[in-house]
């Protein structure tokens, strides 16, 4: 059967004839572009967007099952304090080459919770906020904790806490854990039985 026939695709909108970007402003770790799409009929449509390089969410857990979260400042809420799992921006090198994703968790997994890993279980990918931005965040679950020391970035203001797992889906319940890439890590780790 042609993929035009296939039942996911019979629901979705004709395609966009094409798309124009104008870069509205280079950001130190992403961009903003005004994107014009010119559809079939003549329509144009315009949609502000957020280019990001990609980035990965870890879901470190213990030796004794407890898992590390941080407590981090989110300077777009106001400076409110936010539970999350670390997590970071992948860098790109001088020619623009991102660097892969694992490197960056283990990177981040230092620098945020002070803790590096034996082993990085890749958990797999998503679109943040595919509204928007054309960000992926990678996931990843670790194992085998040692601890070596933060290694926090001049602008971070980050404090680490370890949480016992029943704690942790108590937080989500309750709304004190809220942070969407964190409870889906958690959630990818969990169905894999790595919780």
């Amino acid at each position: 059967m042609p993929a035009s026939s296939t039942p996911e695709s019979a629901n979705c909108p004709d395609p966009a004839v094409s798309i124009s970007r104008t870069l509205l402003h280079k950001g130190r770790k992403f961009d903003f572009e005004l994107a014009r799409i010119e559809r079939p009929g003549g329509k144009t449509l315009q949609r502000e967007v957020v280019r990001h390089p990609g980035a990965v969410v870890v879901v470190p857990r213990l030796d004794n099952g407890h898992i590390v979260l941080i407590r981090v400042r989110r300077w777009p809420l106001e400076g409110e304090w936010q539970w999350e799992c670390c997590a970071g921006t992948i860098d790109r090198d001088d020619a623009g080459n991102p660097e892969p994703p694992d490197t960056c968790a283990a990177r981040e997994l230092i620098e945020e919770t002070g803790y590096s890993a034996a082993t990085l279980t890749p958990l797999g990918w998503f679109y943040t906020t595919p509204g928007m931005t054309d960000e992926r965040m990678h996931a990843f679950f670790a194992t085998g904790l040692h601890h070596v020391g933060q290694a926090l970035e001049e602008d971070e203001d980050i404090r680490v806490e370890v949480v016992d797992p029943a704690r942790v889906w108590s937080m989500m319940d309750t709304g004190e854990l809220r942070d969407a890439k964190s409870m889906l890590a958690i959630f990818l780790a969990a169905r894999r039985g790595l919780l």
